[in-house]
Order: structure tokens, then sequence, then C-alpha cells
């Protein structure tokens, strides 16, 4: 048997001091499995292996849940320290694929294995530390503390499962067999998949708070949906039925695939799914830790492109409009057969939560309903038509913005059902995942035959307040005679430094970008960083698609739409020069180094360690380059605590302001150049509701 894993806590009735008790076993359950997982790795060199050329090695991974917890209680403003800076910047952002760039090995000292063994040991006793002291109220919230705490546990939950993915892709030479993780040792007669009727009906989907147990971001709002009757495949897709497909040349005819899937096709030179293996005595198969001969009872392991290809053929071979099913549908399919819902059961319905094998099971070792279907839940994830969006109503969580938003994007499709390692939020139906289409998990597939079409929209311009209010004060209209902020900031700048060193420049807190597309004109690179995925996200869409269009408001619910495009604001040219990437200015990245000048607009009194920047940047600029800041230097405790305020309070009975302490604190190395200049700008709030604010710029040249 798998090792036993905790369910998820309900979170809406119990007593206080029991709920402790239960987070913290479920903390610990999870902290366990995770370390047993990686335990399946032959030795110490294998955490340093690649089984995707454009993801990290798995040292990034067992190291990043432990960073997480850190970074999201820091965000939360729960602890206001860093354990290990070096590991807690290494190991922070780039989970999915990355860039040349970001996966450049130059760029990374990884940690040895002890150390990040270390780590994690010392961030277990911080999060236990704060699950015996944080306030803990019932039900949970989640803007509550204890609401990080479950957001940290079910974030490795999740990598729990991608990281198995990971170590599946490895060479078998790197991985042990490991008692915890067994695989299923039965293979059953082959079943002949049908199609069998469902009705449908009206599908309601979306929580509400508060929530019985954690959910993420996307999961809350309201989704209302028409679903026509259709006909469901009975049994997930198995290797003997996709082997049909594979001995009609399926990988062969681009008439099955999208363009999309033919050109992924084409690029990994795919002739079979890849958990398959040809050997001179037939097929093997796959599984965490071994090679055996292939299952043909289990189900088929393949990305969405592969399923979505295996359709089109079986639709044209049986003259029926077959094809993935829908988000709505597969919900359909769940409430007609299954009535006990997770954390509910006393025992799990089916191949998930880790109940009966580190493996898939035969497609009809588990059935649901009357009509016996096959793995409604578990067993391998579910590819749906469905791209991710969020419900009516959808809000963000402020310490988790990137969870969600960046796979709005029309090309991350949903997976339902969960699979044999779905612990947690991932068994949980209301649970909605999403990823790339060429992407592997341990996901496959059924198939539906419906004459109802697949229509999806997707909002083609930005609602989010806060990022339309940033949009419209970088590229839109300019107020009451003030100039454009970021525009003027730059042109300022560079009238007051050097010409000869126009090299690299780093913009941080670069927010919607439009400093960064200034100083492009100037510099042959510029890097520009934010915390915020969500401001970064759309510096990224003006780089590939060179306008966006948003929605302002103008009174109450009135809004208006605006529009932009960087060739009609002259900044169009040479938007390959930057790199947009999400940071964390206080604990940057080794690699960002040997700028010729470093722009931090508005930021620095934003920051929770303002004096950790200026110390970290100062090695990060070229002897002759420049530093330049600009600020209202409005100090709040909800972003810096007071004890780190640069100035702004009096010492010795003296006034000291943040000019005085940025000169303490830059400091032989850098000279302030000229006076500080005062330059003004204006926030739209509403069509009648300004802010008119007032920052100090100030110039910095490195003499030492």
């Amino acid at each position: 048997m798998t090792m036993k894993i905790s369910k998820t806590p309900i979170i809406t009735e119990g007593n206080p001091d029991n709920k402790r008790a239960e987070i913290k076993q479920h903390f610990l359950s999870t902290f366990d499995a995770y370390e047993s997982l990686f335990q399946c790795l032959r030795n110490d060199d294998t955490f340093y292996q690649q089984p995707e050329p454009l993801r990290h090695p798995l040292i990034f991974y067992y190291a990043h849940t432990a960073v997480f917890f850190v970074n999201k209680l820091r965000v939360a403003k729960l602890i206001d320290h860093n354990i290990n800076d070096d590991i807690e910047s290494m190991m922070a952002i780039g989970v999915d694929e990355m860039s040349w760039d970001d996966l450049n090995k130059a760029n990374y000292n990884w940690p040895t294995v002890t150390a990040v063994q270390s780590y994690r040991d010392q961030v277990k006793a911080l999060v236990l530390a704060m699950i015996d002291t944080l306030p803990l109220e019932i039900p949970v919230k989640w803007q509550d503390p204890f609401w990080i705490i479950l957001m940290g546990i079910e974030h490795e939950r999740i990598h729990l499962e991608t990281s198995a993915v990971l170590i599946r892709q490895l060479d078998i030479a790197h991985v042990n067999k490991h008692a915890n993780w067994p695989r299923y040792q039965q293979d059953h007669q082959v079943v002949v998949n049908k199609l069998i009727h469902l009705d449908g009906g009206t599908i309601e989907q979306g929580r509400e708070m508060p929530s019985e147990t954690y959910g993420w971001d996307n999961e809350y709002g309201k989704q209302t949906t028409e679903v026509a009757p259709f006909k469901a495949s009975q049994y997930l897709v198995s290797n003997h039925e996709y082997l049909g497909f594979i001995e009609d040349g399926g990988y062969q005819d681009q008439q099955w695939w999208t363009e999309e899937g033919w050109q992924w096709k084409t690029y990994k030179q795919a002739k079979h799914p890849i958990f398959w293996l040809k050997k001179a005595d037939g097929w093997y198969y796959r599984s965490m830790t071994e090679e055996h001969l292939m299952p043909w009872s289990w189900p088929v392991d393949v990305n969405y492109l592969e399923a979505k290809a295996f359709c089109n053929w079986l639709a044209a071979r049986t003259g029926k409009p077959i094809r993935l099913p829908t988000e709505a549908e597969w919900h359909c399919l769940y409430e007609q057969t299954i009535h006990v819902h997770y954390p509910h059961w006393e025992e799990a319905p089916g191949n998930i939560d880790l109940a009966h094998a580190a493996s898939s099971t035969p497609v009809d070792a588990f059935t649901f309903g009357e009509q016996q279907f096959g793995d409604v839940i578990g067993n391998v994830w579910q590819w749906t038509e469905t791209a991710i969006d969020g419900f009516e109503g959808f809000q963000v969580h402020p310490a988790y913005d990137d969870f969600s938003v960046p796979t709005f994007d029309g090309k991350h499709n949903l997976l339902k059902g969960g699979s044999w390692i779905s612990t947690g939020n991932e068994a949980h139906k209301d649970s909605r995942y999403a990823f790339r289409r060429h992407f592997f998990q341990h996901a496959g597939f059924r198939y539906v035959e419906s004459e109802q079409q697949v229509e999806q929209t997707f909002n083609t311009y930005e609602t989010d307040e806060l990022i339309s209010q940033y949009l419209e004060f970088h590229y839109g209209d300019e107020y009451f005679g003030v100039t454009n902020f970021p525009k003027a900031c730059i042109e300022t700048v560079v009238k007051h430094i050097e010409s000869i060193h126009h090299g690299k420049a780093l913009d941080l807190g670069c927010a919607v970008g439009r400093s960064a597309f200034e100083l492009a004109r100037h510099y042959d690179q510029v890097d520009a960083l934010d915390f915020s995925t969500r401001f970064i996200r759309n510096a990224i869409n003006l780089v590939n698609h060179g306008e966006v269009k948003y929605m302002i408001p103008t009174e109450g619910e009135l809004t208006e739409l605006k529009a932009f495009s960087l060739d009609s604001l002259g900044l169009g040219d040479k938007v390959h020069n930057i790199e947009f990437t999400q940071g964390d200015a206080c604990n940057l990245k080794a690699k960002y180094t040997d700028y010729d000048l470093v722009f931090a607009g508005n930021l620095v009194d934003r920051l929770y360690q303002p004096k950790q920047f200026l110390d970290s940047i100062k090695g990060r600029i070229n002897v002759g380059g420049y530093l330049a800041l600009t600020s209202p230097y409005t100090w709040l405790e909800e972003f810096t605590e007071k004890q780190n305020w640069l100035g702004g309070f009096k010492v010795n009975g003296e006034n000291y302001t943040t000019l005085d302490a940025l000169r303490d604190h830059l400091k032989p190395e850098f000279e302030l150049v000229g006076e500080p200049h005062d330059i003004p700008f204006v926030i739209r709030e509403t069509a009648r509701k300004h802010q008119h604010t007032v920052a100090q710029l100030s110039i910095w040249k490195k003499v030492l």
C-alpha cells in the first residue's frame, strides 16, 4: 500500500484547538509525503538531472515548496525575515517552462542536497511554530493567517504530483523502487469501450465564502452552463484502445492534429505516448519507478494535443461528433454518478488520494453509478475542451496573485477528476487545475459524442481595476497638464548621466512596463522586474502583441474601453531588447548584475526591507554606472514596518529625511548627481477623481 496521507481539513466547523491539531497533522503528513517522494531518486546526483529540458532540475522543486511557505508568510506580513536569501531567491520562481536564459546553467549555483534538506528542516520548524501561535478562528476565511498555512500545504500537494511526473520522466537508471510508492500489479482483460447516454441539465459552478475546505481563487464566483444531452465513453481510453490510433498511423497523419498539435509532434518527433517504450520484444510502460510490460487495460497517459488528435481520428472512423468533454459536461457526469464528495468519504471510491497504488489501475477497476462509468474520479486526470477562465465574481488572492491569472490566456486547458496521486484540494470536485496543452501530467481522457458546439469567450481586455489604473497611468491620457510620469523620469535621468554608459539597464518595480520601454530607446539590454505577475503579464503581452485594451471606471459601475499600441507611442522598435520577469527587489537572483543604470521608480517606500535592497543593489552596478530612485516618500506600515523606514522621522531630535538616509547608505560608493528633481504625476481613479502626487528623483553615480 502507498503511504497514508491526511484529508484536507473542514474549516467551517469544529473547535479551534482541535482544528489547530488537525491542521498540524495535515502539514506534517504532506511534508513527510513530499520527503518520501524524493527518496525515489537514486542518489544526490539525480537531484541535478533535468527530466524536461525546459524545466529546472529536481533540486529546484525539492526546495521550492519550502521557499513558498517563507515567501507567502512574508507577503502576508506574518514574518519579517528570510531564512536563506540565496535559496529563496533561486528557488522561488520558475516552476513552469522557462526561457533558455533562465535555464542557462551559468545563472545557477545550485545548493547541495544537504543544504536544501537543512533548509526544509528550518522551514518545517517555522511553520510548526506558526501553527502553534497564529490566531485561529472558525470558519477560516481567506484573509485569515491560517489561510496562508493551508495555501502552503495545498501548494506542496500540487508539487507532490508534478514532481512525481518529472521523476517518471527520468531515465530509469536514476530511480529506485520505494515501499511507499508501489505500482499496481494487475492488468485486467481489455474491456471494450462504449458510449452511454447522459441527460444534460443546468450546471452551477463556483464556491462561496466561507468555504468548507481550502480552495484556490479560480474556484470562487459563479458560472451557470446549460448542457445538452450527450453520450460519454464508459471508460477512460485505455492503452489498448489508443494503440488502434498508433497502428493506423495516427502520429504520421497530420489531418488528425490541430496546428498546435502537429507543431508539437514534429518538434518532439513523437511517435507514441511519452510513457510507452518500444523494445525488441514489444511494448513496455513506464510507471513512476519501474519499466514493465505494457498494461493494456490501464488508461493511456497523453497530453491534450494527443487526446484531441485521437478524438478527431475516432470521429472520422465512426462518423460521429466525437470530442473531449467540456468542464461542464464532466460535472454533469460527476453529478449523475457520485453522491459522497471528498473529504467526506470513509474510503476513496476510486484510484485517488493515494488510496490504492502509486500508479494507474485498469480502467474498469473502479466504476461509478448505475451505468458503471469507470474512473469518474481518479486513476488519471481527464483533459477537457475547456480552456480555463475566471468565473463571474472572480477575485485574485492578494498573497498569490500569479496562481490563476497567468493561465487565463486561452492556452491552458482544464483537467478534471484527479489522478492516483491527487490529494487534498486536487481531489475536490470543485478543483480547477489547468496546464498548457503540450504538458504532461498523470493525465488521460475519455471522449463524448455531442452535437453541441464548444464555444468559449475570453476576456480580450483587462478588467482588473488596479491593472487598468496602471495601464492608464503608464500609457493613457495626460491629466491637468502633468506629463507622463515614467516617460518624464527616464528623459530626466538620461539628460543627467554620461552617454558612454548605455549597455545594460535594470528597471525595478517596472509595473506594466512604460519605463522599461523608454529605457530600451537608450540601452542595448533592459531587464525589467516587478513583484506582481499581473503587472508583468501585461508588459509581456505588450511585447508579444504591441497593443492592449482595458476598461477604466467613469462613475459607479460605468466604465469605458481604452486601447493603445506601442507603435502609436513610438515605443515599438526595440521591445525585444527587454526581458520582463517577476522578481523581488529585496532578494534578486545573482544573475542580475553588471548594470550601467538601475532605475527604481516609486519603489523604495514600498519595500519590506529597503536597507537590504540598497545594500544588495550597490554591487550590481558597474563603476561609473548610475542608480536612479524616485519616490514620494509615503512611508506606511502597511508596506514597511516602521523600524525599517529609511527616513521620515527624527534622529537625536533632528529631522531625518529619506534623502538623508540615501546619502548615508550609499556613501562612499555613490555620489549624488546634481540636485534632486521633483516630478509630479497624476493617477486617474474615475472620470472625476484623481490622485496628484509629487515624487523626488535622485540620481547617484557609482564612483568606487
